[in-house]
Order: C-alpha cells, then structure tokens, then sequence
C-alpha cells in the first residue's frame, strides 16, 4: 500500500526524536523529518510555506488566523513549552529590583509578537502590575544586527514598539544601558560571560516559576505544529495521523524519564527532577491536545488580543480542525 511522502520541519527534541529516528510512524504517512533550528523553521515556513507540516511560533498562528489570512491549520500538538520568569534581564546600573520597577522603562525584545515576550508581558501585567503600554519596547537582533519582525503588525494606540539601530544589538545596547531590560527566550551571551551589567530580574527564576505554576495550573505553551492549508484540504486525516504519531513519540520520551537502572541522560539527580515536576504540575505535565491545554490557550489569547496582536479575542477551539479536538471512543 503505497503511503503519502511528507517533509516535517521540526527542532531536535527528546519528545520527537521517535518521529524522526523511525521507532514512531504516522499512518498513511512516507515522513521526512528535518530538524532544523527553529528560528530557520519558522522564516522559511511562515515566508515560504516550503515543508506540508512544521514547527510553529504559537503567537504568529494566532495572529495569521486572527487576521483571516492565515495559510495554515494547527493540530494540538506543542512541541516547545517553557515558563519564562528566567527570561527577563535587567542592566545592574538601572535600579530595577522588582518587576514593577519596569514601568516607564525601554525594554528590548528579539520581536514583539514572540511568544516568549508575550507571555512575559502577560504575566508582568497579570502577577506583576506591570501594563504592557508601561514600557517602551525596542525591537532588533540579539547578537547580531539587522532582525526585523516576521509579520507586519498593528498595534493599538498607546503600545510603543521601534527598532534598535540597524548596527547595534539588543545584547550590547542592555550592557551599555541603552536599554533598561529585555525579554528574551534565549540567554543573552553577557549573563552566560558573567558580564557583571546584566542580571535576571528574579534572583531565583525556578522559584518564581514555580510559585507561578502552583498559582495559575499553567505550563506555558511556545509552539504548536501546523500544516499548510492546502496540504490539510487535499488531506483531511493527516491532521489526525500526525496528532496520534506525536503523542505515541511523546509517551516513548515520558517512559525512559522513569528508567534509573541505567541513567539515559547526563543528569545525576533526574529521578528526583522529575519528582518534583509531577508533584507540581501533575503526572501528565506535557500534555498535548485541546481540553488538557484549555486553560493555558484561553489565558495565551487573551494576552494576544490585550497586546494588540489579535484584532478579536480567539477561542482556543478555533485553532484545531474538529478532527483533533474530538476523542474517538471504542
């Protein structure tokens, strides 16, 4: 029987490797799998939608769909969650102790609509009384010059967002105190040198995190997988093979978390990790489709819409064909 060839574009995780070493097939499916950073991912799809299924930005899927000219479909499949109290940096010298110290602040952020930033900005505003309009935001490479946004946006009155010099980046501008701060989802290379001008904001970030997961149930989602819309119209039920495949390839990676007799990571105290994790945040604490994530996607597009990236609040069943919303029962 002969099955459909289709390229996967997706970063090299633990959770995926299955899908792309071969143990984990998709039904019907003949998958090419190209792990690629996800930066390239994203450009390459959103630009030039090369690959049928990718990787995806969470934030620029709903601000395509929000804005009716989106060519992808999603499935509830997130390949990348982080919380990201560890992702805001400060300049030691700008007297910014406490997250409401960032009012009234420039700020750097890679782009506006990242993910990232705008779980950052969400959760400044929700937890931390910190309104997204309270800061000016300059956009621009991190190590490098010349990043540009991905999409065009417009955004509502008040927001202030403007890019960086086209010679200069957001890492140099923060140790030089040209910008107050940045939210960021990657390490800025002077924290990693132990430049003594940049600092995390939260001495203890885990910490934070954690109170913050213990507080609101959420383990915030960064990315999801689409497909082109026309490879999902010419085949409805691959958006169902490939949300089966990835959750059979996520369950081989939970099981090896439980094998001690011969450690399958470097990390020592593994064991005790991912102890700590379940007690907080459940045994399940990856899952994929729409009703576990329910909550997580409801508070992700509110903060879209209260940010001016979405022109309407989204639900979270518009983002997911029916086939994958629904459970089928034997």
């Amino acid at each position: 029987m002969s099955r459909v060839p289709i390229t996967l574009a997706c970063w090299d995780y633990d959770r995926t490797r299955a899908l792309e070493d071969g143990t984990v097939t998709v039904d019907g499916v003949d998958l090419t799998y190209l792990r690629l950073p996800v930066e390239e991912t994203f450009f390459r799809m959103l630009r030039h939608g090369e690959f049928d299924a990718a990787e995806m930005s969470l934030a620029s899927y709903v601000t395509k769909l929000a804005a009716g000219e989106c060519p992808f479909v999603a499935i509830p499949v997130f390949p990348s969650r982080a919380f990201r109290h560890h992702g805001i940096y400060v300049h030691t010298g700008a007297g910014i102790r406490e997250p409401a110290d960032l009012a009234g602040r420039v700020v750097g952020v890679p782009e506006y609509q990242l993910t990232a930033c705008v779980w950052i900005r969400g959760i400044l505003a929700d937890h931390h009384e910190v309104p997204v309009a309270s800061v000016r935001y300059r956009t621009g490479g991190m190590h490098a010059p010349g990043r540009v946004e991905k999409q065009a946006l417009a955004l509502p009155p008040g927001i202030e967002v403007a890019p960086i010099p086209a010679d200069r980046t957001l890492a140099d501008m923060l140790v030089t105190g040209e910008i107050d701060a940045l939210y960021a989802p990657r390490t800025p290379r002077p924290l990693r040198e132990g430049n003594p001008a940049v600092a995390r904001l939260f001495a203890d970030p885990r910490a934070a995190e954690e109170r913050y997961a213990a507080a609101t149930g959420i383990f915030p989602v960064m990315h999801v997988v689409v497909l082109r819309a026309d490879v999902h119209a010419r085949l409805p039920w691959l958006a169902r093979s490939l949300t089966d495949a990835f959750t059979r390839a996520k369950a081989v990676t939970e099981e090896r978390l439980d094998e001690v007799a011969a450690n399958p990571t470097m990390m020592p105290w593994l064991y005790d990790d991912v102890a700590r994790v379940r007690g907080l945040l459940g045994h399940d604490f990856w899952p994929y489709g729409l009703e576990a994530n329910r909550h997580v996607l409801t508070t992700f597009l509110r903060y879209a819409h209260e940010q001016g990236l979405t022109s309407r609040p989204l639900s979270p069943d518009e983002l997911f064909p029916a086939s994958t919303r629904e459970e089928h029962v034997v």
